[in-house]
């Protein structure tokens, strides 16, 4: 999937209210379809698909996305883990999904601090209990740690 998709609005189209507005970032345009269509029914809106981490930091810094869903291994020269530090740096929140889980990707994925991290393949359940506990109030998460002072 190369090209960002802006996705409708749900509200625009009668719908209930989102939860919350979600960026996925996903080349796999079947993945992105599927992971969109998992989203939707629970409820989220889907403000857009990206297949390029370039195109997920611009996504993000026009569209403000409550939640981003992050893939690692992205078509173009940014990867995922790159990516999301950017967004981090915008002080936006980040789930990586990969079925990358070795040892040096997840450490070099922590340096993000994503909120969460779903192994593919992942059901509806398991997205959505990951996309609810990152979009709780921080106090709320218990996953997250702060730094000591």
């Amino acid at each position: 999937m190369t090209g960002m998709l802006p996705m409708a609005s749900s509200e625009a189209s009668g719908g209930p209210e989102p939860v919350a507005r979600i960026l996925v970032v996903e080349d796999d345009y079947f993945v992105a379809q599927d992971t969109c269509d998992l989203l939707t029914d629970a409820g989220y809106e889907i403000v857009a698909v990206a297949g390029r981490g370039e195109e997920a930091i611009e996504a993000a810094r026009t569209l403000r996305p409550d939640l981003t869903l992050m893939d690692i291994t992205l078509a173009g020269q940014m990867d995922g883990i790159d990516a999301a530090m950017a967004l981090r740096e915008m002080g936006l929140p980040v789930i990586f999904a990969s079925a990358h889980t070795d040892p040096k990707t997840l450490a070099r994925g922590a340096e993000a601090h994503p909120l969460a991290w779903l192994s593919k393949p992942f059901d509806q359940l398991a997205m959505v209990r990951a996309v609810s506990a990152a979009l709780a109030p921080a106090g709320d998460r218990g996953a997250e740690q702060r730094p000591q002072a």
